[in-house]
C-alpha cells in the first residue's frame, strides 16, 4: 500500500491523463503518450519548472498534505464513562457538560489566561493571511485565545522604515497587532514570531518597545516544511527590494537578463525565500536573555517536525532557558506556500512527534528539570482532535495549535458577508437568513455583549468567533462524557489506541487492555 499520492494533485493544479490506470510508485499513467500535453507535474514540470514546486494558485488558497500517514488521531478512541465525576459533585443534576471549564493558563506564571485551549499559530507574510487578518485578529481576541502574527511581515511591507538595517516602522505589523489589542479583553495574547530575516531587522525589539507586545516566539520551524519561509512576488521592483532587505529571491531581479525575461512575460512571479536558521545551544540562550532584556515578558518557542535529536533540543534547550510555551508541530499540518511534495513527504508526523514529545518532557520531570507549557500542531480541526492530542500530551499539553481550520473560517466568514452586501446569498447559505444576525447564530450573543460596537465587527471575525463556539461546546461534551469537568483532570486514560502498533507508539493503552486490573476486581466482587 502506498500512503503518497504522486505526479498529480489538485494543489499543483495536476492530473492524470489515465486516471483508472496509475503506477502506484511513480505516479506516471501506465502508458505515457506520445502528444499529451502535459496535465501531470512532470508534464507541467516540463514547460513551468519550479512553479510546480508550489501548490497553487498563490495567495488565495492554504494546502494541507494528501498523504495518508501510518497513524493519525483516528487511530484512537475517547474512553468515556458512566461512573462518578472530577471537578463536579457527581450528581446528574450538577454534572452538565455546560459546567465543563475549558479555560486555561499558559506561561512560567501561568498570567495568560485563555477561554479555549486552541490558539492561532504563526501566519505571516502570505497573501492570504494578509487579506483575512481582521477576521483571525478579531476573532482571536474576542474568542480569548492567543493569535500569533507570523515570520516576516515587516520585511514585506511596502511601507516598512528600515534605518541602519533595523525596522523603525511597520504599518502592516501595526495593524496586525493593533486590531488584537483593539479587542483583547484580558485574555490571550498577540505574540510576534520572528525567524533568521525578522531577527536580523529587529523585528521583535520593534514589536516589544513601539507596539506594547509582551509576547514573542522563537521560530525554529513548521511542520509544513523544513526550511524557510517562500512567497510569490509579481512586482519587479518588490522583488529588487526585498533582495536589498535581505531575502533570497529567484531568478536574480537585478540580472540584466532576468529583468528582460520578466518584461518579456516569460515568467510572471519571483521567489521570495527565507534562510535556514542555524540552531545551537548558546546562541539561543543569549537571544532569549537578550527579548528579557528587551521587554519581552513572555518568550515562546516554535519548532517543526525535524528529526528526534531535533526535536530534544528543543525540550531541553526550552527547559534550560525557562521558555513559557513550547509548541511542536508535526508533518503534514497546512501551509500558505511551502514545496508540494516537502510537505508531503518530509518530517515526523503529529502522533509520532507527539508521542516523542512526551516522552522527552517525562524524562526532565524525573530529572527535576523544569517542563515548559506544551503546544501540539499538526492538522488539528476539531473537537475530538483536540481532546485526543490534549490527552496524548497530558499533564504536558495545555492547547493546541490551529491555522489552516480558524483561517477557513474567517475566509468563509468574510464571503458570506460580501454576499449579503451584494444581495447574491447562496441558496445553501439563504436557508438560514438574508442578514448577518440570521445567518450568524452567534450574531445575537455578539451584539448583547459589546452593543452599537457590534457594528464594528466584521464577518470574518463571527466566524472565526462561531467556529470556535461550536468547538468550545463539542469539547466541554467530550470532557462531560469522560466526567473530567476541567482540562487538568483530562489523562492519558482518557484514550485508548485502536491498534497495538499505534498503542506501542504512543505508551496509549490497546483497547482491550484498558482498565484491566478494575475490570478484575469488578468481576471477583
Amino acid at each position: 500500500m502506498s500512503f503518497t499520492k504522486l505526479n498529480r494533485s489538485a494543489a499543483t493544479l495536476t492530473k492524470n491523463r489515465t486516471e483508472g490506470s496509475i503506477s502506484p510508485f511513480s505516479g506516471m499513467c501506465v502508458t505515457c503518450v506520445d502528444g499529451c500535453i502535459g496535465m501531470c507535474e512532470i508534464g507541467k514540470s516540463a514547460y513551468r519548472a519550479a512553479e510546480v514546486l508550489y501548490p497553487q494558485p498563490f495567495g488565495i488558497i492554504t494546502a494541507g498534505a494528501e498523504k495518508e500517514y501510518p497513524y493519525d488521531l483516528s487511530h484512537f478512541s475517547i474512553m468515556g464513562t458512566a461512573a462518578g465525576a472530577h471537578g463536579c459533585e457527581a450528581d446528574s443534576d450538577k454534572a452538565t457538560f455546560e459546567k465543563v471549564t475549558i479555560e486555561q493558563k499558559i506561561g512560567r506564571d501561568k498570567s495568560i489566561k485563555l477561554k479555549v485551549p486552541f490558539v492561532l499559530g504563526g501566519m505571516g507574510s502570505t497573501n492570504v493571511a494578509k487579506q483575512n487578518w481582521e477576521g483571525l485578529a478579531v476573532g482571536a481576541a474576542i474568542s480569548g485565545t492567543i493569535l500569533t502574527v507570523g515570520e516576516n511581515v515587516c520585511g514585506m511591507d511596502d511601507d516598512s522604515e528600515i534605518k541602519n538595517g533595523r525596522v523603525v516602522r511597520s504599518k502592516d505589523m501595526e495593524m496586525r497587532v493593533g486590531l488584537f489589542k483593539n479587542w483583547y479583553d484580558g485574555y490571550g495574547a498577540v505574540v510576534v514570531q520572528a525567524n533568521v530575516e525578522d531577527t536580523r531587522l529587529g523585528v521583535q525589539e520593534y514589536a516589544l518597545s513601539k507596539l506594547g507586545v509582551e509576547a514573542v516566539e522563537l521560530k525554529w520551524g513548521q511542520g509544513a516544511k523544513d526550511i524557510g519561509g517562500e512567497v510569490k512576488i509579481k512586482s519587479l521592483k518588490k522583488a529588487q527590494e526585498l533582495r536589498k532587505r535581505g531575502y533570497i529571491v529567484l531568478p536574480d531581479p537585478e540580472d540584466p537578463n532576468v529583468i528582460a525575461a520578466f518584461e518579456k512575460g516569460s515568467f510572471k512571479e519571483f521567489e521570495r525565500h527565507s534562510r535556514l536558521g542555524m540552531v545551537e545551544e548558546e546562541s539561543f540562550m543569549k537571544r532569549v536573555e537578550q527579548l528579557r532584556k528587551a521587554g519581552a515578558k513572555y518568550v515562546f518557542l516554535k519548532t517543526g517536525a525535524y528529526r528526534p535529536a531535533d526535536l530534544a533540543r528543543a525540550v531541553k534547550f526550552a527547559s534550560k532557558a525557562k521558555i513559557d510555551m513550547l509548541t511542536v508541530d508535526g508533518a503534514g499540518g497546512g501551509t500558505g506556500m511551502s514545496p508540494w511534495r516537502m510537505m508531503n513527504e518530509w518530517g515526523i508526523p503529529g502522533v509520532e512527534i507527539w508521542s516523542l514529545t512526551y516522552r522527552y518532557a517525562q524524562q526532565l520531570t524525573k530529572q527535576n528539570e523544569y517542563v515548559p507549557d506544551i503546544v501540539y500542531g499538526g492538522g488539528i480541526t476539531f473537537e475530538d482532535q483536540i481532546f485526543k492530542a490534549l490527552a496524548l500530551g497530558a499533564p504536558f499539553v495545555k492547547a493546541v495549535d490551529m491555522a489552516r481550520s480558524p483561517l477557513a473560517a474567517a475566509m468563509v466568514g468574510k464571503t458570506i458577508g460580501k454576499r449579503i452586501d451584494e444581495g447574491q446569498i447562496p441558496v445553501y447559505v439563504e436557508r438560514f437568513g438574508n442578514s448577518i444576525e440570521e445567518i450568524f447564530v452567534t450574531a445575537p450573543e455578539l451584539k448583547r455583549k459589546y452593543g452599537k460596537r457590534f457594528a464594528d465587527l466584521k464577518p470574518g471575525a463571527i466566524g472565526v468567533y462561531s467556529y470556535f463556539t461550536r468547538l468550545s461546546q463539542g469539547l466541554r461534551q467530550m470532557m462531560a462524557g469522560n466526567r473530567k469537568f476541567a482540562l487538568s483532570y483530562i489523562t492519558r486514560d482518557d484514550i485508548a489506541a485502536l491498534t497495538k502498533p499505534a498503542a506501542e507508539i504512543s505508551g496509549i493503552s490497546y483497547v482491550l487492555d484498558v482498565d484491566k486490573d478494575e475490570v478484575a476486581k469488578i468481576l471477583k466482587g
